[in-house]
């Protein structure tokens, strides 16, 4: 992305604003996008004052919003409460900071949790607010729920050109590995690491047959510097390829990329968490007809990759 600057005038002071911040930007979809300011956790968002003056000192034009407490299913049912709150107010402090110092653009990350349990397949985007979501992670569900809310609310008080985008399971190089906090790609890939390196079984939870949909990182990068640039719809924008996949046939595609030998072994007395929640990306075909995405084999296999060489110093 081209890094254009404005010029704006402060008193005698001609200071140059920088076209892009990205808030999260060491994080797994953060990093993959270039630009001006790159945020990371040296700045606490959820603290009012701290977000005020990261804006105040960086002036960003535009802002991608991809900062939050993420994790998996042992994470979102551990730490409801910590999951809730923090996101709450991350994302609270970051609108209002946008709004505050005259941010021109906004695209904001929320998640496929945000989708009511008892809902009518495939997903599209206006039945994000039809139901609860599901029991398993309904904080961090209704935390991005919110921030839906608080940017539909701006938009229409104030007029801002503020959008959101909905990816489905994001996997890719930066991820957080974290056996517990972690989301289901990246903790796989270090369970089964793990079980290589000490000889012992590769245990999942569940039975593997929940269906997901995964999106790498690399393309959904690509695809939010289209939005930024292009959308200004109030409905979310539905990021996936569409195409579902069983946990288990992601494991035994880990296990193939891992050269994993050892026992699988399923317990089937721990939960699999939503079964399946399939979306429809006819909205985000309609306007990119041609976009390519990235196989999950492909994917799978940069990731794994990229896990093995940056063990000592990756998230985990």
């Amino acid at each position: 992305m081209e890094s254009t600057l404005e010029i704006l005038d402060v008193g005698e002071v001609h200071v140059r604003r920088p076209y892009l911040m990205v808030t999260g930007g060491n994080g797994l979809v953060g990093s993959s996008i270039e630009c001006d300011v790159r945020v990371g956790r040296e700045t606490d968002l959820r603290n009012p004052k701290e977000c005020d003056s990261l804006f105040w000192n960086s002036r960003p034009i535009n802002v991608i919003h991809c900062a939050g407490k993420v994790g998996g299913l042992g994470g979102n049912m551990n730490y409801k409460g910590e999951f809730f709150y923090d996101n709450i107010m991350i994302n609270t402090n970051v609108i209002e900071s946008c709004r505050k110092h005259n941010v021109n653009k906004l695209v904001s990350f929320l998640s496929t949790c945000v989708f009511p349990n008892n809902v009518e397949y495939p997903l599209t985007e206006d039945k994000v607010h039809l139901g609860e979501p599901h029991s398993s992670n309904y904080p961090y569900a209704y935390s991005k729920r919110m921030a839906d809310i608080q940017i539909r609310a701006y938009r229409e008080q104030y007029g801002v050109d503020y959008v959101s985008v909905i990816p489905t399971n994001i996997y890719g190089p930066n991820d957080n590995f974290d056996l517990e906090n972690g989301h289901v790609i990246p903790s796989l890939i270090h369970k089964c690491y793990l079980a290589k390196q000490n000889n012992t079984p590769f245990k999942i939870w569940g039975t593997g047959k929940p269906l997901r949909e995964f999106i790498y990182s690399k393309d959904v990068s690509k695809l939010t510097k289209w939005v930024l640039e292009n959308y200004n719809e109030v409905e979310p924008l539905i990021l996936s390829p569409s195409q579902e996949i069983s946990i288990k046939d992601v494991v035994d595609l880990i296990v193939q990329h891992m050269d994993f030998k050892g026992e699988v072994i399923w317990e089937n007395d721990k939960p699999d968490g939503q079964f399946r929640k399939p979306s429809d990306n006819s909205k985000l075909l309609s306007y990119l007809p041609n976009f390519k995405f990235t196989p999950i084999e492909v994917g799978l296999k940069e990731t794994i990759d990229w896990f093995n060489i940056n063990y000592n110093n990756c998230r985990k």
